[in-house]
């Protein structure tokens, strides 16, 4: 202990101050029944906020659920949660709504993101078009995830990308919604795409 240095009640010398880790903000985004909702629940290190409402006879009529038939609530906000990656990083997960008339909420919500994760599914590739061409207009970082529903995906990844032309440095993953490595894994794909692009 150095003169300057105060001493604490047993004479023991200060311990160093913790640094809270650095808060990172990240999207979820894709087309409505994707796995969106599922992704921030399976790795939220908090009871996920999220805001469903019940699918009613009328949004029924316009949301396609020809492949998410036992699908009885959707996000009419934004989902949130959080995952602490290592003391020095914690993101903060804020999942967009799916359909095209809660798009006016996007701005809002991916305001200060570091990047985006664009979750696809592939029986229906069409219904991402809107968030890639989001991100990619706006030039926030982001990856292809494709969500694999009942463990596998309709087509290859070299398939997906030029289904949805998308430049090469966008990472195009396979991942699963419902597992917490899966979607920690595809996180860190973002997280790494939007470090490097920071510091290149």
């Amino acid at each position: 202990m150095t003169p300057t240095e105060p001493a604490t009640r047993d004479g023991s010398a200060p311990a160093a101050a913790v640094r809270p880790p650095l808060p990172v903000k990240m999207v979820i985004a894709g087309g409505f029944g994707v796995g969106k909702t599922t992704a921030v629940g399976a790795i939220s290190e908090i009871a996920p906020l999220t805001t469903e409402a019940a699918i009613t006879e009328v949004a029924a009529g316009v949301d396609d659920l020809t492949h998410t038939p036992r699908k009885t609530t959707t996000t009419v906000a934004m989902d949130f949660g959080c995952i602490t990656i290592d003391p020095t990083l914690k993101l903060y997960l804020f999942g967009t709504p799916g359909q095209e008339r809660f798009g006016f909420m996007w701005d809002d919500i991916v305001e200060g993101a570091l990047g985006g994760l664009v979750i696809v599914d592939t029986r229906r590739l069409d219904d991402c078009y809107a968030a890639v061409d989001y991100f990619e207009h706006r030039q926030i970082p982001f990856a292809v995830a494709a969500n694999a529903f009942d463990g596998k995906v309709e087509h290859t990844l070299d398939e997906i990308r030029w289904a949805l032309d998308v430049a090469d440095h966008v990472p195009v993953v396979v991942f699963d919604a419902r597992e917490r490595g899966s979607v920690r894994d595809a996180l860190l794909v973002v997280l790494e795409l939007a470090l490097a692009r920071s510091t290149g």
